[in-house]
């Protein structure tokens, strides 16, 4: 078994973020939304599902809801049976399985005659994914020492940039050129991309579940694990309680995540319906924050080795406040909207994955050395983050349905971001956070 700090440990670990970050960029973020909106928007964007007519961007607003909702009640529990276990590698690898598996299905839907496989394997896909980043999260603090948790992290999130824009890149060469590759099918290049994804996460994902140890702790379970799992969870959740800046960081954590994943997964949709941006002018600007956000998790790691963790996080929520107050301002009668866009874009990707990456390692840090419950400890931070998108989904549910337009709700996220700048405030120092 390789020994913690090892690099090629870490080089296994950070890989997942390869493996996996093409689900975010061409699911969550670029090819799915886009292609979702497209086969959709007839009849005025009205679907029907369950009996029942919905506006399409509800309807997917409230299907990830859902999704993160599960998440968020399942992974305390798994995770308190994992750590007991000592299993977490097995939770990751089924949830990987999921995920990948559900992407692939999304080939077969080709419209609103079958809007139910969209729907219904998007919202597995993101358990599958989300389920996956709990488990995967908490090997990081057994992969590299504490010190070393900022560069660990934002390697990962490098690898995922790097890697999500090659197999974007590919996709939508597809997507844009469908004749170089003798398509006829308008729906065929992005349904193919789905199954790309599915078939990537899944392969490249191996390479991590190789190098990961299972059980490092040498537990031995007794039989009774479910019962010994949901106690192992309330002992960890004692434990948070009297942890005054473990609660500051994930209090803070939860505002400013409303934003930040929520712009993530409605950002292509905000530029189609709100700014008429074409499909070209959003894929520009997809690329352009990838390219950025590499860029942006080495620098920010860097600076939060010289002013400290949370110094370099109010920088980046900062910056996120500034990008939506931006957002709000851009109008789709403005002849420059797409350039205005595009630098948007920029700023955004700056901070993107230096504020995900500086989360993680910021929390990896405050967890108490002594403990062997990395993933239960994870799995509240992970709570905390999908009950933030549960709420940032539901909210953008209530406003388009009100509105037809995501507009103010953009605005509101800036208010979500100043109240967690403002409670991280609150954090004082320690060894690795200033």
């Amino acid at each position: 078994m390789l020994k913690k700090g090892d690099k090629k440990l870490i080089n296994g670990w950070a890989f997942y973020d390869w493996a996996n970050s093409v689900y975010s960029l061409v699911i969550g973020t670029a090819v799915f939304p886009i292609y979702y909106e497209s086969v959709t928007e007839s009849d005025g964007g009205i679907i029907q599902f369950l009996g029942t007519d919905w506006h399409n961007t509800t309807a997917y607003s409230y299907a990830l809801g859902i999704s993160f909702l599960i998440v968020a009640f399942l992974s305390p529990i798994l995770s308190a049976i994992a750590d007991y276990t000592g299993n977490k590698k097995r939770f990751m690898q089924f949830f990987c399985f999921l995920g990948s598996f559900s992407v692939m299905s999304l080939y077969f839907f080709t419209g609103k005659e079958n809007v139910w496989i969209g729907i219904v394997f998007t919202i597995l896909a993101s358990i599958g994914f989300w389920g996956s980043i709990v488990f995967y999260n908490a090997y990081l603090p057994e992969v590299a020492e504490p010190k070393d948790h900022d560069r660990v992290s934002a390697k990962g999130f490098m690898l995922g940039y790097i890697g999500s824009v090659l197999l974007l890149a590919f996709n939508l060469s597809m997507v844009m050129k469908p004749e170089i590759y003798g398509i006829t099918d308008s729906t065929f290049p992005a349904r193919v991309s789905f199954l790309t994804v599915g078939i990537w996460w899944l392969g490249f994902a191996q390479v991590t579940f190789s190098r990961l140890p299972n059980n490092p702790f040498k537990r031995k379970p007794e039989k009774d694990y479910i019962f010994k799992g949901y106690r192992e969870l309330k002992i960890v959740l004692q434990e948070i309680k009297k942890q005054s800046q473990l609660k500051i960081l994930l209090i803070s954590f939860f505002l400013y995540s409303i934003g930040v994943q929520t712009v993530i997964l409605l950002a292509s949709i905000f530029g189609t319906k709100d700014l008429g941006l074409e499909t070209s002018n959003l894929i520009i600007t997809i690329l352009l924050i990838q390219l950025v956000g590499i860029v942006g998790a080495f620098a920010f790691s860097r600076l939060s080795e010289k002013i400290g963790n949370i110094k370099a996080l109010k920088i980046t929520i900062l910056i996120w406040s500034v990008a939506c107050v931006g957002a709000y301002t851009l109008h789709r009668e403005d002849p420059d909207v797409y350039l205005k866009f595009y630098a948007l874009g920029g700023f955004i990707g700056l901070v993107l994955g230096a504020i995900q990456t500086l989360s993680r390692s910021t929390y990896s840090k405050l967890i108490p050395d002594t403990t062997q419950d990395h993933a239960t400890y994870f799995s509240f931070y992970d709570v905390t983050e999908k009950l933030a998108i549960v709420f940032g989904m539901a909210l953008a549910g209530i406003v388009t349905s009100y509105t037809n337009s995501l507009r103010l709700f953009i605005l509101i996220l800036a208010v979500f971001f100043i109240a967690g700048f403002v409670t991280l405030s609150f954090m004082k120092g320690s060894k690795y956070v200033k």
